[in-house]
């Protein structure tokens, strides 16, 4: 199956003055190399708790999580994250942000270099390489905390409500910038949303979760072809959506 992450059993408590609070609890699902996974689930639940666990932040009470085969240790580059805001630095322009991470981590060389310039150029950043974050819109500021993420190689990318802060058009038009542009990189990615239709639209796959203590409900395959701007207006992804809710309404 090619796969690339694995998290199998993975529970997480935490001690809090009220006593022991479960907030993961037998977490167990895969991504294939290449694989765009979303995933929902009612607020609270632990979808970011996962995203945490996934990235090294935190270590599972029990159960593990694999990357490659081997268990994911302190973050090390090989998963980026992107928060809910794009934490660019107002200071530094468009390509001193890109390269920050890299000078930072002490993973600057040529080589990286050259490759972190080539993905400024790539992806029409080119233009605003030397001007700083305020002088951007919404969606550019998206793209260029992709492409600062994107510099590290990382083999597996989380995006955590990334298009949170945007309006509606705005945030379909970055989607649809952001899912190409993973798309074209290959790199295997984890959305966390709480809007269901972009779930569908963005991602191969869907994983619904319970309520806290989060375990996996469902895993919904999306076979609609196009990119998310085109799904959004087909009828199987309303189903979808609609099978999706019904999941979450269910009681247990």
């Amino acid at each position: 199956m090619n796969e690339l992450l694995t998290l199998d059993g993975v529970a997480l408590s935490y001690h809090t003055r009220e006593g022991e609070t479960e907030a993961l609890k037998s977490v167990s699902f895969s991504a294939r190399a290449g694989e765009f996974l979303s995933i929902v689930g009612p607020s609270g639940c632990g979808k970011t708790t996962i995203l945490s666990v996934v990235a090294g932040l935190l270590r599972p009470t029990a159960g593990q999580v694999l990357l490659g085969g081997k268990p994911v240790g302190p973050p090390d580059g090989e998963v980026g994250y992107m928060l809910q805001r794009d934490t660019l630095f107002e200071w530094l322009t468009v390509s001193a942000n890109t390269l920050l991470g890299l000078r930072v981590q002490k993973k600057l060389t040529e080589e990286s270099r050259a490759y972190a310039m080539s993905l400024i150029e790539k992806y029409g950043l080119s233009e605003f390489a030397d001007a700083y974050p305020t002088r951007l819109s919404g969606g550019m500021r998206q793209r260029a905390a992709l492409v600062r993420t994107l510099a590290f190689r990382p083999r597996l990318l989380l995006l955590d409500e990334p298009f949170s802060a945007l309006d509606f058009q705005t945030r379909s038009d970055v989607a649809e910038d952001v899912r190409g542009i993973i798309a074209a990189e290959g790199v295997t990615t984890l959305l966390v949303t709480h809007d269901i239709p972009e779930a569908v639209c963005m991602g191969d796959r869907v994983i619904v979760l319970s309520p806290r203590p989060a375990t996996v409900r469902k895993i919904i395959d999306v076979n609609i072809p196009g990119g998310p701007a085109r799904r959004r207006t087909t009828a199987e992804a309303a189903e979808l959506a609609e099978e999706i809710w019904r999941e979450l309404k269910r009681a247990d």
